[in-house]
C-alpha cells in the first residue's frame, strides 16, 4: 500500500510539471524557472544607524538561537512530556518565558527575513521558501509551479517573481550592531539567498564578521557547508555532525570576545526534516529521531550557556531561543492549530524565551502578544542605537514586556501573510481571517484550487475568539458583524498603504 502511494505521488508531481509546462507555454513557462527580478529599491538610501542620544546603559552582549520547525509543544517548560530540554528550559528559569509569541511567516525564508531586519517580509518580496540555484530543473519547475498556483493563480503565473534574496538595501541586526560597535557572527541556516551561486547573499555581505553554515535548508540539494565564503563541504551526506560542528564554531566566537560587544546569531537546522542526531543522542529520547535532534539542540543549548559562564560573560549577556514557525510533519503545536506553512496559531506561535541577568526577571511569564520583528528593534534599543530613520520598521521595542515593566503588547494590529497574499489580522484577542491556505509539497493549496482547504477549515470568513477558544475551533463571524467590518477595514487599510510605497521606504 505504502508502495502505491509513493508511485502516485510520483506520478502526480511529475504530471504536475509536464502539466504546468503546457499550460504554461513560451514566456510563462521560462518565468517558472528565471530568477524573479529584485524590488525596485531606491538609488541611495541611508545605510547609518545613529547612537540613542542619551543613552547610558550598559551594552550587553547578544545571542539570538533560532531553531528549525521546532513546535510551541515541543519544550518541557511548554509541556512537552516526551522530549527533555533543560538546558533551554534553564533560560526559562532565569528569565521570562512568552506564550503569545509568534513568527513573522509560518515558514522558513519570509521569517527569517523579518527577524533580522524588523519589517514584514512583503517588504522585501521574500515571501516564499528560496529554492537553490543548482537543484535540478524538474524540480525547480514544480516548485515554483506549486507557488504560483497557490498565490496568484495560472493567469497571472508570470506577474508576481519573488526576490532571489536579501537585497543590499536592507539592513540587518548585524550590521545595526555592527555600526554600533558590535563584533558580529552568525552559525547556520542562512537561506536569504543562494551565496554559493551568487556571492552578494553571503551573511558575510549583510553584517556579519564571520560565518559558518549552509545557504538554505536541509532538505534542498546539494546542500553545501560554508565557512565565510569558503566552500568547506559541497553537500553535507551526513547531517548529524551538524549540531556539534555548529555548536563548536559558536562557543570559539563566544570565546573570542574582546573588549567590545558581541552579537551572535545562531540558526540551527534541525529539527527541519530529514531529521538527523549524532550517535551520542540517537534514541535519547520518547519522540523518536525528531525528539532526539530537539535534544541535541538543547544540549548544545547548554554548550553556549556554558561557554558564557566560563568566559565570564553571562551577566552582561542577552540570551534569546525561538523557532522560525511551527512544526511540519513531526512535533508539537502544542494546544494549537495548524502546522507550518497556515496562519493557524500552531503555524506561527514559536517558544520564545530570554535571559538578561539583572534586567530580566527570573521565572517570569509574558502573555502578550508580539513577533519576531520585534527583535530588531528591542536589541537596538538594548545597544543604544536608534532604529534607521529612512525606512518603516514594523517591529517595536518590547523591552518593557522582557522587564515587566509593562504587560501590555506594543502592537494594535498583528498581521497574517501566507506567500505574500494578506490572509488575516490579528487584534488583542480577535483573530480574523479572509483567506486561508496550507502548505504542502509542492503544490501549495489554497482557496483557489477548487475550495479544496475552505471545504476543510469552514466556511470564510472566520472570526475567532483567542482568548476563549485558543484552539480556533469556533467561528464567531455571524455573532460579531461589527468585529468583523473593523477588522477587514484594517486588513484593507493595511493592504492600501503597503501598495503605496511595497517596499516601506520613506522616500
Amino acid at each position: 500500500m505504502a508502495e502505491k502511494k509513493r508511485l502516485s505521488r510520483r506520478k502526480f508531481v511529475g504530471r504536475a510539471a509536464l502539466g504546468g509546462a503546457a499550460l504554461a507555454g513560451g514566456g510563462l513557462a521560462y518565468s517558472l524557472f528565471r530568477r524573479g527580478p529584485s524590488p525596485a529599491y531606491p538609488e541611495r538610501w541611508l545605510d547609518t544607524v545613529r547612537p540613542s542620544a542619551g543613552f547610558g546603559g550598559p551594552r550587553r552582549n547578544i545571542v539570538l538561537i533560532n531553531a528549525d520547525d521546532l513546535g510551541y509543544g515541543d519544550l518541557s517548560c511548554y509541556g512537552a512530556r516526551a522530549i527533555e530540554t533543560p538546558h533551554i528550559d534553564g533560560v526559562a528559569r532565569e528569565g521570562v518565558r512568552f506564550t503569545d509569541f509568534h513568527a513573522c511567516d509560518s515558514v522558513c525564508t519570509p521569517s527569517r527575513a523579518g527577524l533580522l531586519t524588523g519589517r514584514y517580509p512583503v517588504r522585501m518580496m521574500l515571501d516564499t521558501p528560496l529554492q537553490p540555484e543548482g537543484q535540478p530543473l524538474a524540480r525547480r519547475a514544480v516548485v515554483r509551479l506549486g507557488y504560483a498556483l497557490g498565490r496568484i493563480g495560472l493567469l497571472d503565473l508570470a506577474a508576481r517573481q519573488g526576490s532571489a534574496g536579501l537585497h543590499p538595501a536592507e539592513i540587518t541586526l548585524a550590521e545595526a550592531l555592527r555600526s554600533g560597535g558590535y563584533r558580529t557572527g552568525m552559525v547556520g541556516k542562512w537561506h536569504l539567498g543562494d551565496f554559493s551561486h551568487d556571492p552578494s547573499f553571503n551573511p558575510l555581505r549583510h553584517g556579519f564578521d564571520s560565518f559558518f553554515g549552509v545557504p538554505y535548508s536541509n532538505d534542498m540539494h546539494p546542500f553545501p557547508l560554508y565557512k565565510d565564503e569558503e566552500l568547506v563541504d559541497p553537500d553535507v551526506l551526513d547531517q548529524s555532525v551538524l549540531t556539534k560542528l555548529y555548536t563548536a564554531e559558536a562557543i570559539r566566537f563566544i570565546e573570542a570576545a574582546g573588549e567590545d560587544p558581541f552579537f551572535l546569531y545562531f540558526a540551527h537546522t534541525f529539527p527541519h526534516r530529514p531529521l538527523a542526531a549524532s550517535e551520542d543522542f540517537t534514541g535519547r529520547s520518547a519522540a523518536g529521531l525528531y525528539g532526539d535532534a530537539v535534544q541535541e539542540v538543547d544540549w548544545s543549548v547548554g554548550r553556549v550557556l556554558e561557554a558564557l559562564d566560563s568566559s565570564g560573560l553571562a551577566e552582561d549577556t542577552m540570551v534569546f531561543f525561538t523557532s522560525d514557525n511551527g512544526p511540519w510533519y513531526q512535533g508539537s503545536p502544542g494546544a494549537f492549530r495548524g502546522r507550518k506553512g497556515q496562519a493557524f496559531e500552531g503555524g506561527h506561535r514559536v517558544p520564545f524565551l530570554a535571559r538578561a541577568p539583572g534586567l530580566i526577571p527570573a521565572g517570569s511569564v509574558c502573555e502578550a502578544p508580539a513577533v519576531n520583528l520585534d527583535l530588531f528593534p528591542t536589541c537596538l534599543a538594548a545597544a543604544g542605537l536608534e532604529l534607521p530613520e529612512d525606512r518603516i520598521i514594523d517591529g517595536m521595542d518590547i523591552m518593557p514586556l522582557l522587564t515587566g515593566a509593562s504587560g501590555q503588547s506594543p502592537h494594535e494590529y498583528l498581521y497574517l501573510y501566507h506567500e505574500g497574499e494578506l490572509e488575516g489580522v490579528r487584534s488583542g484577542n480577535w483573530k480574523y481571517f479572509r483567506s486561508t491556505s496550507h502548505y504542502t509539497w509542492p503544490l501549495p493549496v489554497n482557496k483557489r484550487l477548487g475550495g479544496l482547504v475552505n471545504h476543510i477549515n469552514g466556511p470564510l470568513p472566520l472570526l475567532l475568539d483567542l482568548s476563549s477558544d485558543p484552539g480556533e475551533a469556533y467561528n464567531l463571524a455571524e455573532r460579531f458583524p461589527d468585529v468583523v467590518e473593523s477588522l477587514d477595514a484594517a486588513m484593507t487599510a493595511w493592504e492600501a498603504q503597503v501598495d503605496a510605497d511595497p517596499l516601506g521606504f520613506l522616500r
